[in-house]
This record gives structure tokens, C-alpha cells and sequence, in this order.
């Protein structure tokens, strides 16, 4: 369930913020070094990295929070629980494509994402070629529940990534546009079956380097395509807060079961006090910090604390965990707005360590 990117709510997302800088520019240097240290030249750029907040504008965010903090009966909350699926496959169904797919960011923050050996040929354990035919896999119908243990999608790949909550595949295709990596396979999925459609039907969609399918994050029983221990990479960008705050760290949990020793489960996501949860009005609360839009699909604003929780709990050791108090800034109409976002990068122990331990 990848966060949504609406015209009539928070326009929701680093994407657009965070690829402002020039398309001339080699190298965008990582979020946090765009200082705002004149407060007369606040409209000279379009975003500001690591805003401190003054205690009064602390105090006021909090109190704005508690203002709206009412939670719905438990009804509505059931029902909304229920129609997930179908508020995300309308969401999909009314936007289509209207999203923002600059994500000029997405390497510079997550390295692990991007090319490793432009020109590496490394040659298969079997010695056989760098692609894999997803259709020797699959059964005729293509369902994941009957992939071959032993010969699934990307299994000769020597290095795998998976997009969890994928949208339209905004992060998927800037990878296999830019990852050449023939030993790369990407892996996508989302719980709404209208967006892996429209994945499956962009022109970019290359079956022999790609998977997508639809899958649950919550669901305890979900049956995922590449078997435990087989990925690099496990990527979630605006969609753990998409999930009910009770089905979070099993969710994780069962991620972190698919990533090899040493693989990395990297997110980007709401961070508590962002402008989008100051936003929301009486009557779209469902409990602390967890909201409803007004599309009926669902989102949470995290601490640190919390997301370390949950990773440490998956049994992930921090790399990083970081809070980005961004100033952003509309010039057109002289407006400023204050985002929240928070970034981690959590590693699966290697086996030495573990056992170590």
C-alpha cells in the first residue's frame, strides 16, 4: 500500500521535495545540508534541511494533535479495516498515473539501490546467462502460491530487492532504469491488485528483471514469491504507516525473514508532527497519531523510538535512524510549511554474529 499522492490532501511524499535540486547537478548531496541560517533568504530555495523547531512551535503542534484527537466509534474504525482494499484500489483507479516520479533522491539516500558495477559480468553459480525467465516459475495462471521453492522469480539473480506498498512503481522503475546490474532482480508488490495492474502494464515493465504481484503486508499468512533469506534489500517508502498500528511489527517481522544475513530493510515515512497529521480536522482520527483521509485510506505518524522498536523487535540492528525536520517552501505564493519525515536503514544480523550473540 503505497501512500498516496492526492491533489486535495497533503501532497503526501519526499518525492517532489527532495529532487528539486538542478538537473545539471552531479551529485545531490544527502538530505540534512541545506541550512537556513538567514531567515531573510527563506524563499531563495525551494526546501530547507533540519529545521530546529522553537518549544512554542513544539507546543503549538502539540496541541493542535491533541485538538483532533477524538477517535472515532469503533465501528467506523472496523469498517474502514474492512474497505481497505477497496479505498486503495479507487484511489488507484480514479489517480492512475498522477503522481510525482522524480525521485532523483531515492539513490543518494539509499546507495544500496543503485548501481553497484556498471559493466559487472559476473557469471552464474550454473554458469548460465544473467536473465531468468519468470515463466518457467509459474503455473499457467501466474499465482504466486504455486511458485516452485526451488526455481522461483529472480532465483538466479545475484542480487534481489523488494519494494513493499509499490504504488505505480515510482521507486521500481527509476531502479531498473538505472541499475543495470545484471545480477539485479527487483521484486514489487502492493495490496491494491488496480496498482500492480498498472505496473504490469507500464511500457518499462521488463519480465525478466521484475516481479510484481499483490500481497497483504498485514496479512500473517501471506505467501511471497522468493522464499526466506534470499533478499539484498527490502524497501518502505510512505507505506508502514499505511498499515493499523497493531499489524506493524508483525509486519516487519515477516520481512525480515526474507532478507539474507546482512541484507538491509531500509523506510522513509511520516514522522510525528509533520505537517499532513497537523492538517487533519475533528472526526478523521482513528486512535493516538492514526488518521483516516478523507479517500477512506489510512495513515500514522511515527517517533524514532517506535520505528526502533519495531525493527529491533524484527530482530534488525539500527544503521540508521534519522528525523528530517525539513522547511519546505512554496516561492510562487510566499508560503512555508514545516514536514516531518524519518529515515532508517535496519540490517539483519550476519550468522557469526548471531551466534556470537
Amino acid at each position: 500500500m503505497a501512500a498516496p499522492c492526492t491533489v486535495d490532501d497533503d501532497v503526501h511524499e519526499s518525492t517532489h521535495i527532495l529532487s528539486q535540486s538542478s538537473a545539471t547537478e552531479e551529485k545531490r548531496p544527502q538530505f540534512g545540508t541545506r541550512f537556513l541560517k538567514d531567515p531573510r533568504q527563506v524563499f531563495q530555495h525551494n526546501a530547507w534541511d533540519n529545521v530546529e523547531w522553537t518549544e512554542e512551535q513544539e507546543a503549538a503542534a502539540k496541541s493542535k494533535v491533541r485538538e483532533n484527537s477524538q477517535p472515532l466509534p469503533p465501528e467506523k474504525q472496523e469498517d474502514f479495516d474492512n474497505r481497505a482494499n477497496e479505498y486503495w484500489n479507487d484511489f488507484y483507479t480514479i489517480h492512475e498515473n498522477r503522481f510525482f516520479k522524480d525521485r532523483h533522491w531515492l539513490f543518494t539516500e539509499f546507495p544500496e539501490l543503485a548501481p553497484a558495477c556498471l559493466h559487472d559480468q559476473r557469471p552464474r553459480p550454473d554458469g548460465s546467462e544473467n536473465h531468468h525467465s519468470l515463466q518457467s516459475s509459474l503455473d499457467p495462471s501466474g499465482d504466486v502460491a504455486t511458485l516452485n521453492p526451488t526455481d522461483f522469480p529472480g532465483s538466479l539473480a545475484t542480487y534481489r530487492i523488494l519494494e513493499v506498498g509499490c504504488g505505480v512503481g515510482n521507486t521500481v522503475f527509476p531502479i531498473l532504469k538505472t541499475n543495470n546490474d545484471p545480477g539485479l532482480f527487483v521484486y514489487c508488490c502492493d495490496f491494491s491488485s488496480t496498482a500492480v495492474e498498472l505496473v504490469k502494464a507500464n511500457p518499462e515493465y521488463d519480465a525478466e528483471r521484475c516481479f510484481a504481484f499483490v500481497s497483504d503486508l498485514s496479512d500473517d499468512d501471506a505467501v511471497y514469491p522468493m522464499p526466506d533469506g534470499s533478499l539484498d534489500v527490502v524497501v518502505l517508502i510512505f507505506v508502514l504507516s499505511a498499515l493499523h498500528p497493531d499489524k506493524m511489527k508483525a509486519s516487519v517481522s515477516r520481512l525480515a525473514r526474507l532478507l539474507k544475513p546482512g541484507g538491509v530493510m531500509m523506510l522513509r515515512d511520516y514522522g510525528r508532527y509533520d505537517m499532513a497529521q497537523l492538517r487533519f480536522k475533528k472526526g478523521r482520527c482513528l486512535s493516538d497519531n492514526f488518521y483516516v483521509r478523507g479517500d477512506g485510506t489510512r495513515v500514522y505518524f511515527f517517533t524514532q523510538d517506535e520505528l526502533h522498536d519495531i525493527f529491533a523487535e524484527a530482530g534488525l540492528e539500527k544503521m540508521q535512524n534519522l528525523v528530517d525536520r525539513r522547511l519546505q517552501v512554496n516561492r510562487g505564493k510566499q508560503l512555508t510549511m514545516y514536514r516531518v519525515w524519518i529515515q532508517c536503514k535496519y540490517r539483519r544480523k550476519l550468522e557469526e554474529e548471531t551466534s556470537s550473540t
